[in-house]
């Protein structure tokens, strides 16, 4: 093994030598060049840089492998034992400037598609006979790799005649439930339409994989490199850092349509309300666009471009102008400018509503937080700290007697936003502690010691809340200012992550940028008390019945995830709402819990889910595959409309919100659908009991 340092100094000569030499760089000198800058990134950067030796190597050929052929449909046995000859030489190659594996991995897997793609339209050119037996296993991980060609032919077969199966069966369960659609067809005429149905999808499945060029590949294999520092480390080429930041912050710079891939075209399949589309009202959903015109150029056929080179053209500054020429629904063709603008995603911001508790008079705020976005770019952008801040203010001015914050299923996001959202709820202090490799552990704290909310609050997570989710529900926890509900626990991932632009780290080479950029694990963040939540995640106050609660989720079932540690804890008080009744708050919703048929159905239906996941072997037999579902069927009819009851019929708007919400039909749409499924959500039911609890015990004071 060499060190990185020699690793790093070997790369730039030859890259450098290159450049002098070929000033007109191939895709490998440009790929060095990229891979040498990662590489110094990851040692300059990463919490915790790693020897580059073959134990590493070792590492990137497991993830790389299992990302292009996870589920074994491509390789057989022989070719991937060749691919495993690179095994404990990729530390090497990344030494050299050498590609040989990933050039032998995209020959092999470019050849093996196309057999694939030959295979499964000669098996679905004939008929399958649903009266023979046999099974097929779906999970790779329970599989070997064929053992030759014709092994994997005939599980292409298998997975093919699963495929057609399904299909099939659902054809003869609705005919015989008088569909009028299939009235008077054969059961050849079934069969032949189902295998009609599952050669569409396979086309579709395999146009996608095949328009993947030299770069989206190549990604892959970066991505397999950082993936051995821990899962949350990810090379972004330019377009995928476009598309994360849009997430983000909630907003974009383009037309406010979203597209989507049909076979070699490109068609609209939504158009974002108050967009510049929207408003011109001449591009609809279901148009196929066949050029793109950019002002004062010619314009450029799109059909057969990824989705990716299509965004990438329709995608502008602000004022620019861009023609799309698109075929209508009717088949008429249309050419249809349209000046870009700044989007909008507002699907993606807090909002709240108001619910009525559980005793007269008591009214309660819900606000709803699907991530910790920030806009980062834009002075005057959106940030959820200060959205919140404001449904607070609104809450506040209809006097509200508790707040119900909601964080499930949110993933995280901004730090700064979390430090700052925290704080709304105590006087000053610790929020996280926060450590880089080389340093001791930096406090973040909230300074401000006004408060912006001094009442009973609940912060409800699940399994899926992480990161900055996580630190919220941690510190509001260790103060004791908020009770936490949810799962069994959250997420687990007590990492924080920061982008790198490999531009930025590397001097000249202005003809291989933009090089993309490395989001990469620069920190651990720790509770005020000291632990991490790094794999156990925070741990609610009290625990409800969850789908999931059987199933393994979350950042310890991530690969090369990173250990949990701890550190030393910091000093920490509040005298805003301490809450000294816990234990009997816990008890009371205990108590509710066990006599609740809702979520007794719960506890048996996540029983369920699990036994379904371990399922993963089907039958190929028409009989015993209906047998399958029949009996599938009638567990899953115990719980089909579980959640389908209202049981917070008082959940509305605050008025201060109606006029924007009526003034907009998609919108209002969309807010109906929030506040419907509101008022079915059995969970926020039971935190409506849990704040009246609070109220009742703590001997808070409701307002009149």
């Amino acid at each position: 093994m060499k060190s990185v340092k020699s690793i790093l100094f070997s790369l730039a000569a030859v890259t450098m030598l290159a450049a002098f030499v070929f000033p007109q760089l191939s895709d490998e000198q440009k790929e060095a060049v990229l891979l040498q800058t990662l590489v110094r990134g990851m040692e300059r950067y990463h919490y915790s840089p790693q020897d580059l030796d073959d134990n590493f190597s070792g590492k990137i050929y497991d993830l790389y492998l299992n990302s292009i052929d996870g589920g074994k449909r491509f390789f057989t046995a022989k070719e991937v034992a060749q691919l495993e000859q690179y095994r404990l030489e990729l530390d090497d190659q990344i030494q050299n400037s050498e590609f040989g594996f990933f050039n032998m991995s995209q020959e092999y897997l470019t050849n093996a598609l196309e057999r694939a793609q030959g295979y499964y339209r000669d098996i679905l050119a004939s008929p399958f006979d649903f009266s023979k037996g046999g099974t097929v296993e779906l999970d790779g991980d329970k599989r070997e790799y064929a053992s030759d060609e014709a092994a994997l032919y005939n599980y292409w077969s298998d997975y093919l005649k699963y495929e057609t199966l399904g299909r099939y069966a659902d054809a003869v369960e609705k005919q015989a439930e008088g569909d009028e659609d299939l009235a008077g067809k054969s059961e050849a005429e079934l069969e032949a339409d189902a295998r009609e149905e599952v050669l569409k999808m396979f086309d579709r499945w395999f146009d996608r994989m095949m328009k993947l060029d030299r770069e989206d590949r190549m990604s892959e294999y970066l991505n397999a490199f950082t993936g051995v520092f821990d899962p949350h480390t990810n090379y972004y080429k330019p377009i995928d850092k476009q598309n994360f930041d849009i997430r983000f912050s909630g907003k974009l710079e383009g037309i406010g349509a979203r597209l989507v891939n049909e076979g070699d075209y490109t068609k609209v399949s939504e158009i974002v309300v108050g967009g510049p589309a929207w408003k011109g009202k001449e591009l609809e959903a279901n148009d196929i666009i066949t050029k793109v015109t950019q002002d004062g150029d010619e314009p450029v056929d799109i059909k057969g471009m990824t989705l990716d080179d299509v965004v990438s053209k329709i995608r502008g500054d602000k004022g620019t102008i861009v023609t799309l020429t698109v075929k209508k629904v009717d088949g008429s063709e249309k050419n249809i400018s349209i000046t870009r603008d700044i989007v909008i995603l507002d699907e993606r911001f807090a909002k709240s509503l108001i619910i009525d508790g559980n005793a007269a008079g008591e009214t309660i705020g819900y606000i709803y937080l699907p991530s910790f976005y920030a806009d980062f770019q834009d002075r005057n952008g959106r940030h959820c700290a200060d959205d919140v801040e404001a449904e607070i203010q609104k809450l506040k001015n209809v006097g509200v007697d508790g707040i119900i914050l909601d964080l499930r299923n949110n993933g995280g996001g901004s730090l700064r936003d979390v430090v700052k959202m925290s704080g709304f709820f105590i006087e000053r202090g610790p929020i996280v502690q926060v450590k880089s490799r080389d340093y001791e552990a930096e406090v973040l704290m909230d300074v401000n010691p006004e408060i912006q909310y001094d009442g009973p609050l609940v912060v409800m997570v699940n399994n899926f809340s992480a990161s900055a989710s996580e630190i919220l529900a941690a510190a509001l926890q260790d103060y004791g200012r908020a009770v936490i509900v949810g799962s069994n626990s959250t997420f687990g991932k007590g990492t924080v992550q920061r982008f790198i632009d490999l531009d930025r780290t590397l001097r000249g080479f202005e003809n291989v940028k933009p090089l993309g950029q490395v989001k990469l694990t620069t920190q651990k963040f720790y509770r005020i008390d000291g632990g991490s939540t790094q794999l156990k995640g925070v741990t609610p106050d009290i625990v409800l019945p969850d789908n999931y609660a059987y199933i393994q989720t979350g950042e310890k079932e991530e690969e090369n995830a990173m250990p949990w540690t701890e550190i030393a804890a910091v000093d920490y008080d509040q005298n805003v709402l301490e809450l000294t009744h816990l234990e009997q708050i816990a008890a009371r919703s205990k108590s509710r819990i066990s006599r609740s048929d809702i979520f007794g159905k719960v506890e048996s239906n996540a029983a369920r889910m699990q036994k379904l996941r371990d399922l993963t072997a089907y039958p190929l037999n028409l009989a015993d595959y209906q047998a399958l579902e029949a009996a599938r069927e009638a567990d899953a009819e115990r719980y089909k409309n579980l959640f389908d009851e209202i049981v917070n019929p008082s959940a509305r708007n605050l008025e201060v919100d109606l006029a924007a919400i009526e003034a907009d039909e998609s919108k209002k749409a969309r807010n109906d659908d929030f506040v419907k499924s509101v008022s079915k959500d059995a969970y926020i039911r039971e935190v409506l009991s849990i704040i009246h609890d609070i109220i009742e015990l703590e001997g808070v004071a409701i307002n009149d």
